[in-house]
């Protein structure tokens, strides 16, 4: 299965609300942040008229599957190389196994250092139990 642009997680609010609305589970070589996205309007969020300090409006999209941001800290991981390899095996863990999340969720995969000393099994199948366990009708 593909791993289509739209299928990333790429806005700074798209993050924060997956962070501070969502649930979080460990996985041990990485955590799992996951939130359900809200149905989406046809159109755009407007700011009330109320309120001059709104921030601008913020597009929401019918979006076609799961989407996912992966992130890998310096402080974390560890250096351009590791943080890089550590982000390579989750968004393709993501790619392999996206059937197994429903289409309206958000995730967020956040790597730690011993993501990279897993085999690629071990990091897929910890994927796969916390999928069953959060989306049992998926599996």
């Amino acid at each position: 299965m593909r791993f289509r642009p739209e299928q990333h997680v790429r806005r700074q609010y798209d993050f924060r609300d997956a962070r501070e609305k969502g649930r979080r589970l460990d996985c041990g070589g990485f955590t799992l942040w996951y939130y359900q996205r809200p149905a989406a309007p046809s159109a755009l969020i407007e700011p009330s008229s109320a309120n001059q300090n709104a921030a601008a409006p913020r597009p929401v999209r019918a979006f076609i599957g799961p989407r996912v941001g992966v992130i890998a800290s310096t402080a974390a991981v560890g250096c351009a190389i590791e943080r890089n390899r550590a982000k390579r095996r989750l968004r393709e863990v993501f790619r392999h196994q996206q059937q197994l999340v429903p289409a309206d969720y958000d995730l967020l995969m956040v790597a730690r250092h011993s993501l990279n000393r897993l085999e690629y099994t071990a990091i897929e199948q910890k994927f796969i139990d916390a999928c069953r366990r959060l989306f049992p009708s998926r599996s």
